[in-house]
């Protein structure tokens, strides 16, 4: 009966969104792009389809990513997208009106949480329920978040960071900074354009950061080749650039982010903070896989890190988890209809 019993968990994150559905793990990772066209507003892909259109469209076409730092930032078209996920990861039990657990980031307004609710709602949903992103996190890293210790985790995506102390169920101090992957991305292109006169798409950045990325200076240099267009001649152009220079170009960005972990620190109680530094902390989401991450946080901070198994899939299958034991999580669950 259980495989009837619809429940699909999502994580709605500003550069993917992954649907997960009890039993089934993952079954769709796409990117949170929707491409519409101009004249007559209709949606004309989702996903891959629209991410491979972002930066090579014509006039008339528009590749939208309606998830800003985290939240809605355009309505109708995150409600489109979500039908078209919810759909998708049904398939031929599309029929059904799904129960559906949604991820925001721990700083979210209610405002933007009733929008999500009602996103999802008008999907299709069937009922739908809300759980900060950090909780998520650190069910699907393992974390025991029930106990009576502390638990660090730091949730690093693409629009946000979200740093938690999570203890007995619920979290004790947090923060949610809007700087993240898609920042350091800009920040690289930005670099680029500064020193070398090219210009460089959002997708070539993310490709530089992650090939040589890293987060701390490094001994030996890797070195890629880039294409772009050239500023002063207008003609394309490819150059070298090292691992160094994109720790220099995103040290603004990383600074950012260790700030907000110190400043969860800062508040964290003195009996869960040793229970921190016995355990770690935890780092989840994409971005935590840039290289020696967790090495520079271990030097700003005093305290050690390391990257959970499988960083991006964390929050999503922490709602798969969730949604199995709605009765034990339900004090972590905020809405429900």
């Amino acid at each position: 009966m259980s495989f009837f019993s619809k429940k699909l968990g999502i994580d709605l994150g500003t550069a993917n969104t992954l649907v997960y559905v009890p039993g089934k793990k993952i079954v769709l990772n796409e990117p949170s792009v929707v491409a519409v066209s101009t004249h007559d507003n209709k949606i004309l892909a989702v996903g891959i389809e629209a991410k491979n259109m972002v930066g090579k469209t014509p006039d008339d076409i528009i590749a939208y990513k309606p998830m800003k730092d985290g939240v809605i930032a355009d309505y109708r078209v995150t409600e489109a997208m979500l039908e078209y996920y919810i759909s998708k990861a049904l398939g031929k039990w599309s029929f059904f009106k799904p129960e559906v657990l949604v991820s925001v980031p721990a700083g979210v307004s209610s405002t933007e949480r009733r929008a999500v609710i009602e996103a999802v709602m008008k999907a299709g949903a069937k009922s739908a329920y809300i759980v900060k992103e950090p909780i998520l996190a650190a069910i699907g890293a393992g974390i025991p978040i029930h106990k009576a210790e502390g638990h660090m985790v730091v949730d690093i995506g693409g629009g946000t960071t979200d740093v938690a102390v999570i203890s007995l169920g619920g979290i004790v101090a947090s923060t949610s900074v809007k700087c993240a992957g898609n920042k350091m991305d800009q920040a690289i292109a930005d670099y680029v354009k500064k020193n070398y006169n090219l210009s460089i798409g959002e997708k070539t950045a993310e490709e530089i950061k992650i090939n040589i990325g890293s987060a701390v200076a490094v001994e030996e240099n890797l070195v890629m080749s880039i294409k772009g267009r050239d500023f002063v001649s207008g003609l394309p152009r490819s150059m070298d650039i090292s691992t160094n220079e994109i720790v220099k170009s995103i040290r603004n960005e990383l600074n950012e982010i260790i700030k907000a972990i110190k400043s969860v620190l800062q508040e964290t109680p003195p009996e869960l903070a040793s229970d921190i530094i016995d355990k770690s902390i935890v780092m989840t989401g994409g971005t935590s896989q840039l290289r020696n991450f967790p090495e520079l946080v271990y030097r700003r901070t005093g305290v050690k890190a390391f990257v959970a198994e499988d960083p991006l899939f964390c929050v999503a299958k922490g709602t798969g988890v969730a949604l199995e034991h709605l009765d034990i999580y339900k004090k972590s669950i905020i809405a429900k209809r």
